[in-house]
Protein backbone atom coordinates (compact mmCIF):
# COMPACT_ATOMS: atom_id res chain seq x y z
CA UNK A 1 0.00 0.00 0.00
CA UNK A 2 1.01 3.61 -0.44
CA UNK A 3 2.21 5.53 2.55
CA UNK A 4 -0.85 6.84 4.46
CA UNK A 5 -2.04 10.32 3.59
CA UNK A 6 -1.25 11.35 7.14
CA UNK A 7 0.51 9.42 9.87
CA UNK A 8 -0.69 8.79 13.41
CA UNK A 9 -4.35 9.50 12.76
CA UNK A 10 -7.37 7.23 13.04
CA UNK A 11 -9.49 9.59 10.94
CA UNK A 12 -9.07 9.61 7.16
CA UNK A 13 -11.98 11.89 6.20
CA UNK A 14 -13.40 14.76 8.22
CA UNK A 15 -16.25 16.85 6.84
CA UNK A 16 -17.44 19.72 9.02
CA UNK A 17 -20.66 21.56 8.12
CA UNK A 18 -20.03 21.19 4.40
CA UNK A 19 -22.50 22.72 1.95
CA UNK A 20 -22.36 22.84 -1.82
CA UNK A 21 -24.56 24.90 -4.09
CA UNK A 22 -24.76 25.41 -7.84
CA UNK A 23 -26.22 28.42 -9.66
CA UNK A 24 -28.88 29.57 -9.81
CA UNK A 25 -30.37 28.01 -6.67
CA UNK A 26 -29.48 24.29 -6.46
CA UNK A 27 -28.44 23.08 -2.99
CA UNK A 28 -26.63 19.76 -3.53
CA UNK A 29 -25.33 19.35 0.03
CA UNK A 30 -26.36 21.13 3.21
CA UNK A 31 -24.41 21.17 6.49
CA UNK A 32 -22.89 17.69 6.04
CA UNK A 33 -20.67 16.63 8.94
CA UNK A 34 -19.12 13.16 9.08
CA UNK A 35 -15.89 11.43 10.16
CA UNK A 36 -14.68 8.33 8.34
CA UNK A 37 -11.93 6.27 9.94
CA UNK A 38 -8.75 5.21 8.22
CA UNK A 39 -9.33 1.70 6.89
CA UNK A 40 -13.13 1.97 7.06
CA UNK A 41 -15.54 0.86 4.34
CA UNK A 42 -18.37 3.39 4.27
CA UNK A 43 -21.57 3.36 2.21
CA UNK A 44 -23.46 6.49 1.13
CA UNK A 45 -26.93 5.67 -0.14
CA UNK A 46 -29.72 7.80 -1.54
CA UNK A 47 -31.93 8.45 -4.53
CA UNK A 48 -30.53 9.81 -7.79
CA UNK A 49 -29.92 13.52 -7.33
CA UNK A 50 -29.50 13.22 -3.56
CA UNK A 51 -25.94 14.58 -3.70
CA UNK A 52 -23.85 11.37 -3.61
CA UNK A 53 -21.71 12.20 -6.65
CA UNK A 54 -21.22 15.77 -5.44
CA UNK A 55 -19.95 14.49 -2.09
CA UNK A 56 -17.40 12.22 -3.80
CA UNK A 57 -16.22 15.08 -6.04
CA UNK A 58 -15.58 17.17 -2.94
CA UNK A 59 -13.61 14.36 -1.28
CA UNK A 60 -11.21 14.05 -4.23
CA UNK A 61 -10.99 17.87 -4.60
CA UNK A 62 -12.52 17.86 -8.07
CA UNK A 63 -14.76 20.54 -6.62
CA UNK A 64 -14.56 22.80 -3.57
CA UNK A 65 -17.32 23.21 -0.97
CA UNK A 66 -19.35 26.42 -0.92
CA UNK A 67 -18.95 26.47 2.86
CA UNK A 68 -17.46 24.18 5.49
CA UNK A 69 -14.20 22.29 5.93
CA UNK A 70 -12.93 19.01 4.45
CA UNK A 71 -9.81 17.32 5.78
CA UNK A 72 -8.24 14.22 4.24
CA UNK A 73 -5.70 12.54 6.50
CA UNK A 74 -5.48 15.68 8.62
CA UNK A 75 -4.91 18.02 5.66
CA UNK A 76 -7.45 20.71 4.81
CA UNK A 77 -7.73 20.02 1.10
CA UNK A 78 -8.81 23.53 0.09
CA UNK A 79 -5.36 24.77 1.19
CA UNK A 80 -3.45 22.36 -1.08
CA UNK A 81 -2.07 23.55 -4.40
CA UNK A 82 0.38 22.42 -7.06
CA UNK A 83 2.63 19.54 -6.06
CA UNK A 84 0.90 18.93 -2.71
CA UNK A 85 -2.52 18.66 -4.35
CA UNK A 86 -1.14 16.39 -7.10
CA UNK A 87 0.47 14.14 -4.48
CA UNK A 88 -2.82 13.89 -2.56
CA UNK A 89 -4.73 13.00 -5.72
CA UNK A 90 -2.22 10.25 -6.53
CA UNK A 91 -3.19 8.56 -3.27
CA UNK A 92 -6.92 8.69 -4.02
CA UNK A 93 -8.43 6.25 -6.51
CA UNK A 94 -11.76 7.29 -8.04
CA UNK A 95 -14.14 5.06 -10.00
CA UNK A 96 -16.43 7.56 -11.71
CA UNK A 97 -20.05 6.84 -12.56
CA UNK A 98 -19.48 8.22 -16.08
CA UNK A 99 -16.27 6.16 -16.38
CA UNK A 100 -13.93 8.89 -17.79
CA UNK A 101 -12.00 6.24 -19.73
CA UNK A 102 -9.78 6.87 -22.75
CA UNK A 103 -12.06 5.19 -25.26
CA UNK A 104 -9.40 4.99 -28.00
CA UNK A 105 -7.01 3.03 -25.76
CA UNK A 106 -7.15 -0.62 -24.75
CA UNK A 107 -8.53 -1.88 -21.46
CA UNK A 108 -4.98 -2.68 -20.31
CA UNK A 109 -3.70 0.80 -21.22
CA UNK A 110 -6.50 2.47 -19.26
CA UNK A 111 -5.74 0.46 -16.14
CA UNK A 112 -1.99 1.03 -16.44
CA UNK A 113 -2.23 4.85 -16.51
CA UNK A 114 -2.32 5.46 -12.74
CA UNK A 115 0.73 3.25 -12.22
CA UNK A 116 2.70 4.83 -15.07
CA UNK A 117 2.40 8.33 -13.59
CA UNK A 118 3.94 7.03 -10.35
CA UNK A 119 6.81 5.43 -12.29
CA UNK A 120 6.14 1.78 -11.48
CA UNK A 121 8.35 -0.72 -13.32
CA UNK A 122 6.81 -1.99 -16.59
CA UNK A 123 6.78 -5.62 -15.43
CA UNK A 124 5.00 -4.72 -12.19
CA UNK A 125 2.41 -2.75 -14.18
CA UNK A 126 1.92 -5.61 -16.64
CA UNK A 127 1.40 -8.18 -13.89
CA UNK A 128 -0.96 -5.95 -11.90
CA UNK A 129 -3.10 -5.21 -14.98
CA UNK A 130 -3.42 -8.89 -15.87
CA UNK A 131 -4.26 -9.79 -12.27
CA UNK A 132 -7.02 -7.17 -12.02
CA UNK A 133 -8.54 -8.14 -15.37
CA UNK A 134 -8.60 -11.76 -14.23
CA UNK A 135 -10.27 -10.92 -10.92
CA UNK A 136 -12.95 -8.97 -12.76
CA UNK A 137 -13.52 -11.70 -15.39
CA UNK A 138 -12.11 -9.50 -18.16
CA UNK A 139 -8.90 -11.36 -19.02
CA UNK A 140 -10.03 -11.73 -22.64
CA UNK A 141 -10.52 -7.95 -22.98
CA UNK A 142 -6.85 -7.06 -22.29
CA UNK A 143 -6.22 -5.72 -25.81
CA UNK A 144 -9.77 -4.57 -26.62
CA UNK A 145 -10.27 -0.86 -27.35
CA UNK A 146 -12.29 0.46 -24.40
CA UNK A 147 -14.84 2.19 -26.63
CA UNK A 148 -15.84 -1.24 -27.98
CA UNK A 149 -16.67 -2.64 -24.53
CA UNK A 150 -20.15 -2.84 -23.02
CA UNK A 151 -21.12 -0.41 -20.25
CA UNK A 152 -20.74 -3.15 -17.64
CA UNK A 153 -17.25 -3.97 -18.91
CA UNK A 154 -16.27 -0.29 -18.97
CA UNK A 155 -17.53 0.04 -15.42
CA UNK A 156 -15.19 -2.74 -14.28
CA UNK A 157 -12.25 -1.22 -16.17
CA UNK A 158 -12.95 2.07 -14.38
CA UNK A 159 -12.81 0.28 -11.02
CA UNK A 160 -9.61 -1.58 -11.94
CA UNK A 161 -7.96 1.71 -12.92
CA UNK A 162 -9.04 3.30 -9.63
CA UNK A 163 -7.47 0.59 -7.46
CA UNK A 164 -4.49 -0.37 -9.67
CA UNK A 165 -1.98 1.80 -7.83
CA UNK A 166 -3.11 0.54 -4.38
CA UNK A 167 -4.34 3.97 -3.25
CA UNK A 168 -4.83 4.82 0.40
CA UNK A 169 -8.39 6.00 -0.28
CA UNK A 170 -10.84 4.68 -2.89
CA UNK A 171 -14.01 6.53 -3.91
CA UNK A 172 -16.52 4.50 -5.90
CA UNK A 173 -19.64 5.96 -7.54
CA UNK A 174 -22.40 3.41 -8.28
CA UNK A 175 -19.99 0.50 -8.88
CA UNK A 176 -22.67 -2.09 -9.74
CA UNK A 177 -25.23 -0.10 -11.76
CA UNK A 178 -24.70 -2.06 -14.99
CA UNK A 179 -23.76 -5.45 -13.53
CA UNK A 180 -25.49 -8.78 -12.92
CA UNK A 181 -25.46 -10.44 -9.49
CA UNK A 182 -22.40 -12.64 -10.15
CA UNK A 183 -20.31 -9.75 -11.45
CA UNK A 184 -21.50 -7.52 -8.59
CA UNK A 185 -20.17 -10.16 -6.19
CA UNK A 186 -16.77 -10.12 -7.97
CA UNK A 187 -16.58 -6.34 -7.73
CA UNK A 188 -17.45 -6.31 -4.04
CA UNK A 189 -14.94 -9.09 -3.31
CA UNK A 190 -12.22 -6.99 -4.95
CA UNK A 191 -13.18 -3.88 -2.97
CA UNK A 192 -13.34 -5.91 0.25
CA UNK A 193 -9.81 -7.20 -0.40
CA UNK A 194 -8.60 -3.61 -0.91
CA UNK A 195 -10.26 -2.67 2.37
CA UNK A 196 -8.64 -5.60 4.19
CA UNK A 197 -5.28 -4.42 2.82
CA UNK A 198 -5.86 -1.10 4.58
CA UNK A 199 -7.61 1.17 2.06
CA UNK A 200 -10.35 3.53 3.20
CA UNK A 201 -13.27 2.98 0.83
CA UNK A 202 -16.31 5.20 0.29
CA UNK A 203 -19.03 3.71 -1.92
CA UNK A 204 -21.96 5.76 -3.21
CA UNK A 205 -24.77 3.46 -4.29
CA UNK A 206 -28.48 2.81 -4.52
CA UNK A 207 -27.92 -0.95 -4.96
CA UNK A 208 -29.37 -2.48 -1.79
CA UNK A 209 -27.77 -5.86 -2.50
CA UNK A 210 -24.29 -4.57 -1.67
CA UNK A 211 -25.10 -2.93 1.66
CA UNK A 212 -28.29 -4.59 2.93
CA UNK A 213 -26.53 -7.07 5.22
CA UNK A 214 -23.25 -5.28 5.70
CA UNK A 215 -21.67 -4.68 9.09
CA UNK A 216 -20.08 -1.52 7.67
CA UNK A 217 -21.50 1.92 8.33
CA UNK A 218 -24.26 3.12 6.02
CA UNK A 219 -25.51 6.72 5.82
CA UNK A 220 -28.23 8.12 3.60
CA UNK A 221 -28.27 11.42 1.76
CA UNK A 222 -31.74 12.96 1.65
CA UNK A 223 -32.26 16.45 0.25
CA UNK A 224 -28.55 17.16 0.62
CA UNK A 225 -28.36 16.11 4.27
CA UNK A 226 -26.71 13.00 5.71
CA UNK A 227 -28.69 10.66 7.99
CA UNK A 228 -27.56 7.55 9.87
CA UNK A 229 -28.90 4.14 8.86
CA UNK A 230 -28.86 1.27 11.37
CA UNK A 231 -26.18 -1.32 10.59
CA UNK A 232 -27.34 -4.53 8.96
CA UNK A 233 -30.55 -2.94 7.73
CA UNK A 234 -31.64 -1.10 4.62
CA UNK A 235 -34.28 1.45 3.82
Amino acid sequence: MNKPLHDNTATMIEMIKVSKGYPPDVVALKDVSVSIDSGEMFFIIGMSGAGKTTLLKLLCSMELPSTGLIEIGGQAIHTLKGFKLARLRQKIGVAYQDFKLLTDRTAAENIAISMEVSYKKPQIIKNRVRNLLEQLDLADKHDTITGELSRGEQQRITLARAIANSPTMILVDEPTGNLDATTTERVMRLLTNCNKAGATIVIATHDQSIYRHTSHRVMELRKGQLHSVARGTSR
